[in-house]
């Protein structure tokens, strides 16, 4: 006669991948939860050490991936709460949830400001357009060779209508005026042709350690101007409606270029100078270089050294002739203003700052300031600051102050 197996085996072995389940889930709850209230609170506490860093970049731009991400702590906190984890499930849940209704919020009020700037809001491109569009430029042409490097611009042109001339803007690109080129424009050069502006963006020369660049880059950018003025009736371009602008550093060699045309303290390095631009635009530029190298904010000092070759201390003259605050005068160009309310880099009190010292010199000034965004907001295309600010940047292009 054979020993019956015994019925004991199978209901242990049930019970160790229970409590199994029960640990992997309580642990990942844990992971997900601790960053989710990381970057929650960071977000809407930006002084807090660390958090205040993430919470800003990622609650800024990704408000409901972070509410996702949150939502999967909480349920699979309430899996290890029924399993038997009673206190730990309870808290983690509840915590879970309280951030991703924080995250929400987030993303809630950044709705409610992209709607009142007319944002016809895509959430499609929210969850799908992270990177940049793979967008190709209609032209790309050399606008100058100085000291024999070639210099060249993307055109992004809207289509054309018979009898109608197009607003443009040259921009200038980010990158502490050392590093990224004009490709890192294309995803607004696109959509901005697309809406009836055409769009060069363009390239200019870089510094580096032992190649300061402070008195080459913005001539870079005056031949940029006067190669869009001279071209304009072959891009359709009304070529009294031609701005400049640009993103970070680039804002802030663009206000530098435009203002100093229009003070007459910077001609062309050949030919005739150019006119100055109709407009100008600075998304979340440095205002004073000095700042930059003052508040050594994610690389800001290093970028202000290479840039002018030196300290505030060693190169005053350069310091303030590279920036945009040196060169407030009645008669400016109408500007735009646009930071993120959360941004280290750029601060907005110094950009409202600069604000308020052009208009009281009757400057038409606008300012924008989005809510829950930091440095580089438009960095994921499709996210609700990105979209806010390329409508806010494209009525402004489109107004016709004449």
């Amino acid at each position: 006669m054979t020993t019956p197996r015994s019925s004991a085996a199978p209901p242990a072995r049930a019970g160790r991948r229970v409590r199994i389940l029960r640990g992997a889930s309580a642990v990942l709850a844990s992971f997900l939860a601790f960053l989710a209230v990381a970057v929650v609170l960071g977000a809407y506490i930006p002084s807090i050490p660390k958090a205040g860093v993430i919470g800003p970049v990622l609650g800024g731009q990704y408000p409901f991936y972070i509410a996702l991400l949150a939502l999967a702590a909480a349920g699979l906190a309430a899996l290890a709460w029924r399993a038997g984890l009673v206190r730990w499930g309870c808290v983690v849940t509840v915590v879970s949830t309280l951030s991703a209704v924080g995250a929400l919020v987030i993303g809630g009020i950044q709705f409610q400001a992209a709607q009142a700037a007319g944002v016809d809001v895509s959430l499609g491109q929210v969850f799908t357009e992270l990177s940049y569009p793979a967008a190709k430029p209609d032209a790309t042409e050399t606008f100058a060779s100085p000291e024999g490097e070639p210099l060249r611009m993307d055109a992004y042109l809207p289509a054309k209508a018979p009898g109608k001339r197009s607003p443009a803007v040259v921009l200038a690109h980010a990158g502490g005026f050392h590093t990224f080129d004009k490709s890192d424009l294309r995803g607004t050069g696109r959509w901005l042709a697309d809406h009836g502006v055409a769009v060069f963006a363009v390239d200019y020369r870089l510094a580096g350690p032992d190649r300061p660049t402070w008195d080459k880059a913005p001539q870079d950018l005056v031949s940029a101007m006067g190669w869009v003025q001279r071209n304009a009736d072959a891009y359709g371009v009304d070529d009294a409606r031609i701005s400049l602008g640009g993103m970070s550093a680039g804002g802030t060699l663009a206000m530098n270029t435009a203002y100093r045309l229009h003070n007459g303290t910077i001609k062309a390095a050949e030919g005739i100078t150019p006119a100055p631009p109709a407009s100008v635009i600075g998304f979340y530029p440095g205002t004073d270089v000095s700042q930059m190298w003052e508040n050594d904010v994610d690389g800001s000092r290093e970028a202000a050294q290479m840039y002018t070759a030196g300290t505030p201390q060693q190169y005053p003259d350069r310091y303030r002739e590279v920036s945009p605050t040196s060169d407030v005068r009645p008669g400016l160009p109408r500007t735009l203003l646009v930071v993120g309310d959360r941004d280290r880099s750029a601060r907005p009190e110094t950009v409202t700052g600069l604000g308020e010292a052009l208009r009281k010199q009757g400057v038409t000034v606008e300012e924008r300031k989005l809510p829950f965004a930091d440095h580089a907001f438009d960095d994921v295309y499709g996210s609700l600051t990105s979209q806010t600010s390329r409508q806010i940047l494209l009525d402004f292009l489109l107004a016709d102050p004449r």
